[in-house]
C-alpha cells in the first residue's frame, strides 16, 4: 500500500503558499501582507519556503497525515 497523505499535504501547501496567489508576507511597499498582488520578492519567497517547511514538518510528523490506496 502506498501512502499518500505526505505527497497530498505537500502539494497542496505548495499551492496555498505560492507567494503572491492568495497572500504574500511580507508585502511590498512596506505592507506586511499583500493579498493577490501576483508579484514576489526574494524576502517574500524565503518567508514562503520557511513556512511551506514549517507546515509540511508538523502535519507530516506530529499530526502524523496518512492516507493509504490500493
Amino acid at each position: 500500500m502506498a501512502d499518500w497523505g505526505p505527497v497530498l499535504i505537500a502539494v497542496l501547501f505548495f499551492v496555498l503558499l505560492t507567494p503572491g496567489l492568495i497572500c504574500q508576507i511580507p508585502g511590498s511597499g512596506g505592507r506586511l501582507p499583500e493579498f493577490h498582488s501576483m508579484r514576489t520578492s526574494g524576502m517574500a519567497i524565503f518567508v514562503h519556503t520557511l513556512l511551506f517547511f514549517g507546515f509540511c514538518a508538523i502535519f507530516m510528523v506530529a499530526v502524523g497525515v496518512h492516507l493509504y490506496a490500493d
